[in-house]
């Protein structure tokens, strides 16, 4: 399928590089932590078949620019420039922390008209996991402020559940410098999810606001904490469904979450049209 590289301009500046494969109603998707476009490209290519696809590289990472001091509402203004850049509307599916940062884009009011949560890893509701969260997000802090790239990108693999001892065994790898690049982005991602100042738990004020039709995608095979999550957070959404993928785990195959979310943003499109048009109509008879 042909790439189509197409960076656009944040408001801030910032250039935020991109690629748009096939055509239709635009989707942009959105990686999680440490994830570059070139990670997301797969997923980008078979949903392409249906939709034209934006994948990017979050800033600071890739090509991107990360223009300084961060906020969650830079990032936010990124998705808007891409979706400026496609049109003016768009569809948006983030995955783990990027379905996080989706679900900011929503809340702030962006033309999405469709979202796709896929996992947001927010942790479960109860006194010890906000304070790991917390500890975690405090950490992660202090070691980047310390210019130590490695152990950032070593406590954030522990924290989500790797033996210390194969992270170790990791940092000898040739990819591992890759991953030093974007460790700035890890408190990035700890922001965007709430770690110190909401103890990572669902932001059920946030999740509120969100009206456009939302599916949260959890893996029959993840962690029982990450379903429970994912059905809390479907039925605090005003528009939400909530499908378990058979047998899935954290990461899905391409081949299998493409057509799953070619329906569901189909079916969310139709719906928006048809609520546009009914509003236009009922604004012309006054």
């Amino acid at each position: 399928m042909r790439m189509r590289v197409a960076n656009v301009t944040s408001a801030d500046g910032t250039s935020i590089a991109s690629e748009r494969f096939g055509s239709g109603p635009a989707v942009i998707v959105v990686g999680g932590a440490t994830c570059d476009r070139a990670m997301t490209r797969p997923l980008a290519e078979e949903l392409g078949r249906h939709f034209t696809v934006i994948n990017y590289d979050r800033r600071g990472r890739g090509d991107s620019g990360d223009t300084q001091p961060y906020a969650i509402e830079r990032e936010v203004e990124d998705i808007g420039a891409l979706i400026a850049e496609t049109g003016g509307m768009a569809s948006v599916y983030g995955h783990s922390s990027g379905a996080g940062l989706a679900l900011h884009a929503a809340a702030r009011g962006l033309p999405i008209t469709g979202l796709v949560l896929h996992e947001p890893p927010y942790a479960s509701d109860t006194e010890e996991e906000r304070r790991i969260s917390r500890e975690y997000g405090e950490k992660l802090r202090a070691i980047l402020a310390e210019g130590r790239r490695g152990d950032a990108v070593a406590l954030f693999m522990t924290t989500v559940g790797m033996p210390q001892e194969t992270v170790e065994g990791m940092r000898n790898e040739p990819w591992w410098a890759k991953m030093e690049e974007v460790a700035p982005t890890l408190a990035y991602d700890s922001e965007i999810m709430g770690d110190v100042i909401g103890g990572g738990t669902i932001p059920a004020g946030l999740i509120g606001t969100v009206t456009v039709p939302a599916l949260v995608l959890c893996g029959g095979a993840s962690p029982e904490w990450m379903i429970e999550v994912g059905r809390r957070i479907s039925a605090s959404l005003p528009n939400g469904r909530l499908r378990v993928l058979d047998g899935q785990e954290h990461v899905v195959p391409p081949e299998v979450l493409a057509p799953v979310l070619a329906e569901f943003l189909t079916e969310a499109r139709i719906a928006e049209t048809a609520w546009s048009g009914s509003w236009i109509k009922e604004r012309s008879r006054r």
